[in-house]
């Protein structure tokens, strides 16, 4: 969608890229993200609908990938005017492909941008909330927008804090709660039973493969990312097929950006993200009113390649 910009910009104003350090200092939490990432213990676990015979059911899919995402900083700040106020928002460009690891098929492409919108300049009369998110009483000073070929596209508002040694990632509950008591004995057997999912994949807490990925490392500085779309604030837009049989209602996602030393002195950075999308498809069982929510969760562990 193309704007209004009759506005002049300040006087002196020219929109042209910094050297790479410039850019860097604009970037805010965003800078280190800057670059190719690389990783192969990826998961990706989904309910998806299905039938068994007239009782409405789902099919777990659970697939260990692989993923290559490269972040490409925006060139110069992007003004957004609002009369006497304007806000400067610098940021990444991402693409990102994923390939299962037993098919070597492609399994998701997106592509996207991380906003930092931290630089607000505004009259000193005006009141703090005008740049908050409508929802909230807070001023987010990041946000992601995402696009994928399902039909979904995502803007998700949020903030980054930084710590020194281990991140603490917490569990995140990979099986759908609060459904009632289905008609049929098993009828989540697909996420305990032996046999599937693999065994080194927890699908009640989808996390714990990111806590084994850091476990005896030297961790230093951490810087932790987290949007939110309901907590936070943003909105999920899909296409008709998409919002009619799942109706995503949900999404969050935290980054944990590392610094990692070995035993030997090499040093890395590395990427570690944990994200889930809330679909929500058939009615809660015992009378409960609305449907079950199916958690759709990816995780992954990757290291900066340049």
């Amino acid at each position: 969608m193309m704007t209004d910009n009759s506005q002049a910009l300040p006087k002196g104003f020219v929109r042209l890229s910094g050297s790479q350090q410039e850019i860097a200092d604009k970037l805010g939490p965003l800078a280190d993200l800057v670059g190719t990432w690389r990783g192969n213990t990826g998961w990706n676990m989904i309910a998806v609908p299905s039938n068994l015979g007239e009782i409405k059911s789902f099919k777990l899919l659970i697939q260990n990938y692989s993923e290559t995402i490269t972040f490409t900083p925006i060139g110069a700040p992007v003004p957004n005017r609002g009369g006497e106020d304007m806000q400067f928002i610098t940021g990444l460009t991402y693409d990102l492909t994923i390939t299962d690891n037993a098919t070597e098929g492609v399994l998701h492409l997106e592509n996207g941008m991380w906003l930092y919108m931290a630089d607000v300049q505004k009259q000193p009369d005006k009141r703090d909330d005008l740049f908050k998110a409508a929802a909230t009483d807070h001023f987010y000073t990041l946000a992601r927008q995402a696009s994928i070929p399902h039909g979904d596209v995502v803007v998700a508002l949020g903030d980054a804090v930084t710590s020194t040694g281990t991140p603490v990632i917490p569990p995140v509950e990979g099986h759908p709660i609060d459904f009632g008591t289905p008609p049929l004995r098993g009828y989540l057997d697909q996420y305990t039973h032996t046999a599937f999912p693999p065994a080194q994949f927890d699908t009640k807490d989808p996390n714990a493969a990111l806590r084994n990925a850091i476990e005896g490392q030297n961790i230093g500085n951490v810087t932790t990312i987290t949007v939110d779309t309901l907590v936070k604030g943003g909105a999920i837009v899909n296409i008709p097929f998409v919002q009619q049989t799942v109706d995503p209602t949900r999404f969050v996602s935290t980054y944990w950006i590392e610094d990692v030393t070995l035993a030997d002195g090499t040093k890395f950075k590395q990427l570690q993200y944990s994200q889930q999308a809330d679909l929500n498809f058939i009615p809660k069982f015992s009378g409960l009113e609305g449907t079950i929510m199916w958690p759709h969760i990816n995780v992954n562990t990757l290291r900066k390649q340049n």
